[in-house]
């Protein structure tokens, strides 16, 4: 059982779902990105996803996009982001899973993008934009570098492609709650348990919950109905606010302890 697997099977024995934390990498830079993740595993994150900045992304919205533009700006670049995974593994044991478009990788070369991750200590990868039934060259490379693979569903993803992402999933499957990009909102979807309950009729993998889960009311009402919850643009939207002042660090803390309830 790789470590994804096992958070998540640790928090369920706990009683309580897993938070997974999104923030994109080298942003406000890779040196802060390191302090960061650390931040994050001691205020109750128990998986950290770095985000790849990309120029074109798929599924970002505004406040992510915003903050890949800040991060490449600044000289941030896959070699940066894996040269910083490797520094924070000397600090945290949190699992750190990257998320990012595919096209990155075809630059970087999928072999050794793999070895690259695995070096640094990656758990595991989910690339946002690359459907399931297109992955086979990838998810062989990651399984054979010990990566887990991580793949999207949609409230909208027809039960065929629900069953192709959770074949080729390896870590957890990611749930979409509604249609359309990342980015907070004031409430959950009306239908999300219907949708995670047409994952769960297919798979016993665990399911993590994104895409506009921004307050700590939300993350538990998202682990009453999946195993996990993923926020990612509110805590990037916190971290542009206050990144120039003395307080980025503690009150980054403060509200990722106020999400997890610890």
């Amino acid at each position: 059982m790789n470590s994804i697997r096992q958070t998540f099977a640790q928090a369920n024995q706990q009683g309580r779902g897993t938070l997974v934390i999104y923030i994109t990498a080298g942003d406000p830079s890779l040196d802060q990105t390191v302090r960061l993740v650390d931040i994050l595993s001691r205020a109750g994150a128990d998986i950290v996803e770095l985000g790849i900045p990309y120029s074109d992304p798929l599924a970002d919205g505004p406040t992510i996009q915003a903050a890949s533009q800040r991060a490449l700006a600044a000289g941030c670049t896959v070699r940066g982001v894996l040269d910083c995974v490797g520094e924070i593994k000397q600090r945290t044991e949190v699992p750190l899973v990257i998320m990012t478009c595919f096209n990155p990788i075809l630059q970087f070369g999928m072999e050794s993008f793999a070895g690259a991750c695995q070096q640094a200590g990656v758990a595991g990868v989910l690339v946002s934009d690359l459907p399931p039934v297109e992955s086979g060259e990838w998810v062989n490379i990651a399984a054979a570098h010990s990566l887990a693979t991580i793949f999207l569903v949609a409230p909208t993803t027809p039960p065929e492609r629900i069953r192709q992402a959770t074949d080729r999933t390896t870590g957890f499957v990611y749930a979409i709650s509604r249609p359309g990009v990342t980015g907070a909102r004031d409430r959950l979807p009306a239908d999300l348990h219907q949708s995670v309950q047409r994952i769960r009729e297919v798979t016993d993998l665990p399911i993590a919950v994104g895409f506009g889960i921004s307050t700590p009311q939300q993350v538990a009402a998202v682990c009453e109905i999946a195993d996990g919850a993923v926020v990612g643009s509110a805590v990037v939207d916190l971290i542009a606010r206050i990144a120039d002042t003395n307080s980025l660090y503690s009150q980054v803390e403060r509200f990722v302890a106020e999400l997890s309830g610890r």
